[in-house]
């Protein structure tokens, strides 16, 4: 066996600068690691969305990754996923992951994306 990591499919908001800066550090801290992760950027993608099973408006408020055999995980199942194949991220995604943390978290993160996309508007 050769170490290397199934391949996981990111869907990300390219036209937010916070999603591109979380992107650059999420590589910078993975190595070599973060060549196992395609980035897709869902900006005018809609219908390549839906194709995959994933709501265009959804994606715009969750994070959404698909793992090698197809699944999409999202939100914090998605976070912990990509995360939990950085040595460095591990311990952090086993924290959100914890039932105490995890739905508070999930709150905050739905109110920041909320304020994030009426900015746009």
């Amino acid at each position: 066996m050769t170490g290397v990591q199934p391949k996981l499919v990111v869907f990300y908001d390219g036209a937010c600068p916070t999603c591109i800066k979380d992107r650059r550090w999420y590589e910078k801290l993975a190595g070599k690691t973060g060549d196992s992760v395609e980035w897709l950027d869902i900006t005018g993608r809609d219908d390549e969305l839906r194709r995959q099973g994933i709501d265009p408006d959804r994606a715009l408020r969750e994070l959404h990754v698909k793992d090698a055999d197809g699944q999409i995980h999202r939100e914090m199942d998605a976070y912990i996923l990509l995360m939990s194949r950085v040595p460095l991220l591990k311990p952090l995604a086993w924290l959100i992951g914890l039932p105490l943390i995890r739905p508070g978290l999930a709150r905050l993160y739905h109110g920041w994306v909320s304020r994030r996309l009426d900015g746009r508007a």
